[in-house]
């Protein structure tokens, strides 16, 4: 009994003192922490709101490129503001992001030097107590106590795995140390005690960046960005191992790169289908977001196998083509964001493939971005008479270059056993 009350009283001794941290951190930091705010100037009402931390003296505060997206789209419809801890509200000038990392800098007039952040130079180790400030649910601004998990893995662009409860409305805020030195910026989270954080160095890239030439357009910036990143993404999906993986009768191909991960299901369980049908589904485990409506840097492999021997051939060939209408571009986007899909057919059968494929190559440009394009493919075996494949890609936000080379591999790589 009495190590029992030891251990609660170590507990609740240790809760005690995390608070205690946490409240200094954040009677200490308040002055250069801030509610970032998208006002809509017709209406004048709060279109977004985030959170975002002073990194200057003279004014200049990091938030995430999401909370301002809407300005950074359409800077004529809505303007930047800021509310700081004493109530005070002014406008915010945007002056670069990085839209890859879902940062940007924003800026305020100060008349005097003032507090800021200090950024630090390590890395947290895994299990270090951090300590996330933001602004959740417009509630005002709070300190969450929480720990350093490391990076994700599944993530081709580094996320920091963080155990706290990082809510709407933190997005944009500091992610502290013991010593109140910046080591991770809220982007998101999936619940239950998970958040991701933006790595500092990400910051300290897109500060240094702006110190040396602040960017003349940022729509001219953010192009840049996006086909840095693809051909980033893209070189190293190319130069990894395609394994050849059986689905029924089938052989398709998957990645093998953290990143990339795959699912499965059939329906080998209904004694009574007419059809026996198997799926895999792979698909990168983020993307980047333009706007709301507006999401690129995408990829999705997607294959379905089916055999019978329960109907005709004519049958299930109409119940496979139905099939077809299904497949669909893995990206959001409206026809303010991209072209209308223009599509190409032919029937393939390269030399080194024992399959035949009508296949279908449909590309859609990106108006504000002309040299990135949307890219979905679709094959449609049609050389066994009760066996059958759909295989189908989609990728977003890719140069025309990068669509070929993806796109050959990708036929080269699916076949009959």
């Amino acid at each position: 009994m009495k190590r029992v009350i030891a251990l609660l009283l170590c507990v609740v001794s240790t809760a005690s003192y995390a608070a205690e941290q946490a409240g200094t951190i954040f009677k200490q930091l308040a002055p250069s922490l801030y509610q970032i705010r998208l006002i809509d100037k017709v209406s004048g009402e709060k279109s977004t709101i985030g959170s975002g931390f002073q990194i200057t003296d003279n004014g200049l505060i990091a938030t995430n490129y999401h909370v301002i997206s809407g300005y950074a789209q359409a800077p004529q419809k809505y303007q930047i503001q800021y509310l700081d801890d004493q109530g005070n509200k002014g406008e915010l000038s945007l002056e670069s992001v990085d839209v890859i990392n879902d940062l940007a800098l924003v800026k305020r007039s100060v008349s005097k030097p003032m507090s800021f952040f200090a950024i630090a130079e390590q890395a947290p180790i895994k299990g270090e107590k951090l300590f996330s400030l933001g602004n959740p649910h417009d509630l005002g601004m709070i300190v969450v106590p929480g720990t350093y998990n490391g990076l994700k893995t599944e993530s081709f662009n580094d996320k920091i795995h963080f155990t706290g409860s990082v809510n709407s409305g933190m997005s944009g805020g500091p992610v502290v140390n013991k010593d109140s030195e910046v080591v991770g910026i809220n982007v998101a989270t999936s619940g239950n005690q998970i958040g991701f954080l933006v790595p500092h160095d990400k910051l300290v890239t897109l500060f240094d960046g702006y110190k040396t030439a602040k960017p003349s357009s940022i729509e001219e910036q953010m192009a840049a960005q996006l086909k840095d990143n693809q051909k980033a993404l893209f070189t190293t999906l190319m130069n990894s191992t395609w394994e050849g993986k059986a689905l029924g009768a089938a052989v398709v191909p998957t990645i093998d790169v953290p990143f990339i991960r795959c699912w499965g299901e059939s329906n080998a369980d209904k004694k009574d289908a007419l059809i026996l049908s198997a799926m895999a589904n792979c698909a990168l485990d983020e993307n980047t977001f333009i706007d709301a409506t507006f999401f690129t840097s995408s990829v999705e492999m997607q294959f379905q196998y089916m055999e019978t021997d329960k109907i005709d051939d004519l049958k299930f060939y109409h119940l496979y083509q139905r099939q077809i209408s299904r497949a669909t571009a893995g990206n959001k986007a409206t026809k303010e964001d991209v072209t209308e899909f223009a599509c190409h057919h032919d029937l393939v059968a390269p030399m080194n493939m024992s399959i035949t494929n009508k296949s279908i190559l449909c590309t859609r440009n990106y108006k504000k971005f002309p040299e990135l394009f949307d890219v979905l493919y679709l094959g449609l075996s049609v050389d066994k008479k009760k066996q059958a494949l759909i295989s189908h890609f989609t990728i977003a936000g890719v140069e025309q270059s990068v669509a070929t080379a993806f796109t050959k591999k990708f036929m080269e790589s699916v076949a009959w056993k």
